[in-house]
């Protein structure tokens, strides 16, 4: 199996605590009980990467925008981040924006905030779709077309692959990851690649979205792993808008690197 894709994932088993208590009270003219009825146990905790489910939360009442700062960003990333957060479709929970074009990924806190951006490198092939079955295919097999990047929405869910090593999960099913890069094949100048002044090196991985180590663990891991995080991959082979569903959000234009 891809080297991304680890065992099948062993999940936090929720504790369900349930407590009955019966009261019994006489009533002071019938002389008869009533006991009211045990309280139902609510469901059993499960992990968000289990449910697959965003939480329920409020959304505020003032719209909030994505802060890019003094951060350059392609108009499609731009235009992502500021819906996610002006729809409230990231539910209060971190966004990352990860540009497959601009070989770039940017990660939000829950309020808009940007809390780091970075290059990073992407799957070799161009396309938006995830081939059936891939998740269960050996590296060997993977075919050179087949190792794209899949765009679209997805809860992020940390886990850890078939190393052991900790990873951010895009789409399990597919094995597609965020994590360290891995300078292992000397050939592939992976590093190299990732400090380039040029996004047109940055398509090496089988899919995977590799990061710099120091983004990975100071950035991307933390925002996961403390509040949960929706992960936005935009397309490459249609309009970013369409495939979200977004809107133009009214005041939000900036300038933008094309």
């Amino acid at each position: 199996m891809p080297p991304c894709r680890t065992a099948p994932r062993t999940l936090q088993q929720g504790l369900l605590l349930g407590a009955a208590v019966l009261a019994l009270a006489w009533g002071p003219a019938q002389g008869q009980s009533s006991a009211p009825p045990a309280p139902r146990p609510g469901p059993a905790p499960r992990a968000l990467a289990q449910q697959q489910q965003l939480p329920q939360q409020p959304t505020p009442a003032t719209p909030r925008l994505a802060q890019f700062g003094r951060e350059s960003a392609s108009a499609d990333a731009r235009r992502i981040a500021q819906w996610a957060f002006h729809s409230g479709d990231h539910r209060q929970l971190a966004v990352v924006v990860v540009d497959k074009k601009d070989a770039k990924v940017y990660v939000f806190s829950p309020d808009g905030q940007l809390q780091g951006a970075t290059p990073a490198l992407m799957g070799s092939a161009i396309g938006d779709h995830t081939v059936p079955g891939i998740g269960d295919k050996p590296i060997a097999q993977v075919l050179p077309a087949e190792r794209t990047t899949p765009a679209g929405r997805f809860v992020a869910e940390p886990g850890t692959n078939a190393s052991g090593e900790d990873v951010v999960w895009v789409d399990y099913d597919a094995a597609v990851s965020m994590h360290r890069v891995r300078a292992n094949v000397k050939s592939e100048r992976r590093l190299e690649r990732l400090a380039s002044s040029t996004p047109k090196d940055n398509r090496i991985s089988y899919g995977c979205i590799n990061l710099p180590v120091a983004f990975y663990e100071k950035v991307l891991s933390p925002a996961v792993r403390s509040t949960g995080a929706v992960v936005y991959v935009l397309p490459e082979t249609r309009p970013a808008a369409d495939l979200f569903g977004a809107y133009e959000v009214p005041g939000s234009a900036a300038p933008v690197r094309r």
